[in-house]
């Protein structure tokens, strides 16, 4: 159950991480301490905010307003030629529905071992230099324990081997993409796109209206592929519509 009054932080500023020209970021946070269920996050994620690891958070940069909160409304989605030549290619994968080790279903330790290997590769390999480089095991099992709303993992096999794993958060409004790790040697597979087309259909199948993605940075390429999930919706203002030229030509 929700508590209340919930507690908010502000963040020093920072460098911006995206915005290389000197600006500094700064965000706001829930306490960390507060009490949030699934309701509760899901009411913070229709408002802009994110989760990583035990924090919710929403960029509040004063002087800035690039950081523009996406999500997918999941009944109007129809993916694009790209999307279903993705969709084709995994068409071999096995899609397997789990909770978090310690979760209940009976899953061991050595599923994070099994996960480990392939996080950290997929970190070297696409975000080298990004500060998560470094992650043990334990900091990773955090980013699947410290939480406000249910966890799910869908992971990606083909013949029982792991290529891929979304983290995803599910709410009543909607399910969050978290983080998605994958194989990076299999680069015509798209499996960053494939894992969010999953977690669509996954929220189609649970009749939840949204797929929240985190933020798109205009002119930050990047984070484009965030837009091209037709109609993505864009909060700017206190308001969820199309983001501000966000409208790439279709690939069809």
């Amino acid at each position: 159950m929700q508590e209340s009054p919930i507690r908010w932080y502000l963040t020093a500023p920072q460098p911006c991480p995206y915005i290389t020209d000197g600006r500094e970021m700064q965000s706001l946070l829930v306490d960390p301490e507060a009490r949030l269920d699934a309701a509760g996050f899901g009411a913070l994620l229709a408002e802009g905010f994110r989760r990583s690891g035990r924090f919710v958070y929403r960029h509040h940069c004063p002087a800035c307003d690039a950081c523009v909160p996406v999500r997918i409304p999941v009944p109007t989605f129809r993916p694009n030629r790209s999307q279903r030549r993705c969709l084709r290619a995994n068409a071999d994968l096995d899609i397997k529905h789990r909770a978090p080790p310690g979760a209940g279903d009976g899953r061991t330790e050595a599923d994070l071992d099994e996960h480990m290997p392939l996080f950290l590769r997929y970190l070297r390999n696409r975000h080298a230099g990004g500060g998560m480089e470094q992650m043990n095991r334990e900091e990773y099992a955090g980013m699947l324990t410290e939480r406000s709303a249910p966890v799910e993992l869908l992971e990606f096999r083909r013949a029982g081997q792991l290529l891929g794993v979304a983290i995803t958060d599910h709410t009543p409004q909607g399910l969050s993409a978290m983080y998605t790790f994958y194989e990076p040697d299999l680069p015509a597979r798209a499996l960053g796109t494939f894992g969010i087309l999953c977690q669509i259909e996954h929220a189609r199948n649970l009749s939840l209206p949204h797929v929240y993605l985190g933020y798109w940075i205009p002119n930050a390429p990047r984070m484009d592929y965030k837009i091209h999930f037709r109609p993505a919706e864009g909060r700017r203002g206190g308001i969820w519509r199309a983001p501000d030229d966000a409208r790439p030509r279709d690939p069809r």
